[in-house]
């Protein structure tokens, strides 16, 4: 079953893809064996979009899709939306995001739900994206619920990370100071038809300045009006260039590994019952000389 799904992934099957995204989270039984067929080498480029809400995060993702359907690509997007606190599902459907390129054939969109990760991305996005690379796309664009502390995860998935920002964003810069060095390969400055664009360009560059030891090194600010599609041209050419020369970054290996990690306390975890513990604990607190790190050990 699943060597035939994973045939049809690659012959560039959308509905068997959605699907087969469905059942990595929902952790269908046997999905696993569904990701260990999954060529490695493919050229997919993963582009992160984020920023602080109301950016126009969405609006931009929209008006750089179009950028690259112009030169006949294929693109996925996966966007991240906060969870709906009732079943956990995205709160913002895909047909109201993006409802140009809905029924476009060079284009899949999917909205996932962040289900309370910290980090604004799905709990399953390595694996969901390493599924999309075996659909021969030729980019997938992850747009994330906001920058927070946690940001690092879209920078060690992503293999260049635009940060939105916006011209009244002064005092949120300063707050997320830090962080946006960490992250970001290119700052787009949306909205900048809005009073102070140029200043708040200006601003950050000095703030940034510091930071960059060599020319090579700068992150580009780029003005866009998404609303208008202006500035997304220049964005679009901007992300190649940076997808040229970005190298191999520790950010990613820290995200496989956590991830590795996780993976493998899960696999070693999956023979203990929660509840068959508390049986055996409520047993054991009969003793008097009950010790639950013996207890442990013993188990």
């Amino acid at each position: 079953m699943w060597q035939e799904l994973s045939a049809k992934i690659k012959n560039g099957d959308t509905k068997t893809l959605a699907r087969c995204i469905s059942f990595i989270e929902n952790e269908t039984p046997g999905y696993e064996e569904l990701l260990q067929m999954i060529s490695p080498g493919v050229s997919a480029k993963i582009i992160g979009i984020t920023g602080p809400p109301g950016a126009g995060k969405s609006t931009l993702t929209d008006a750089l899709t179009g950028e690259i359907l112009k030169q006949n690509k294929k693109v996925a997007i996966l966007c991240i939306d906060p969870s709906s606190p009732f079943n956990l599902g995205a709160l913002l459907g895909d047909r109201i995001r993006m409802s140009n390129w809905y029924t476009h054939p060079n284009v899949f969109i999917r909205s996932l739900a962040t289900r309370g990760s910290m980090g604004g991305l799905h709990p399953k996005i390595i694996e969901i994206t390493d599924l999309i690379k075996s659909a021969a796309f030729d980019f997938i664009i992850v747009e994330t619920v906001g920058v927070g502390q946690s940001e690092i995860e879209i920078a060690g998935l992503a293999d260049t990370t635009v940060v939105v920002l916006v011209p009244e964003a002064g005092d949120e810069v300063q707050t997320m100071k830090a962080g946006l060095m960490e992250i970001a390969d290119i700052f787009t400055v949306n909205k900048s038809d809005r009073p102070d664009a140029d200043l708040f360009v200006k601003n950050l560059r000095l703030m940034l300045a510091p930071s960059f030891k060599t020319h090579y090194n700068e992150v580009p600010i780029i003005k866009t009006i998404a609303s208008q599609k202006e500035g997304t041209e220049e964005l679009y050419q901007t992300i190649l260039h940076q997808l040229q020369k970005k190298q191999h970054s520790d950010k990613k290996s820290w995200l496989l590994s956590e991830k590795a990690w996780q993976l493998i306390i899960n696999k070693r975890m999956k023979d203990i019952n929660k509840e068959q513990l508390k049986t055996k604990i409520d047993e054991e607190l009969n003793h008097k000389d009950f010790n639950l790190y013996k207890f442990i050990q013993g188990y």
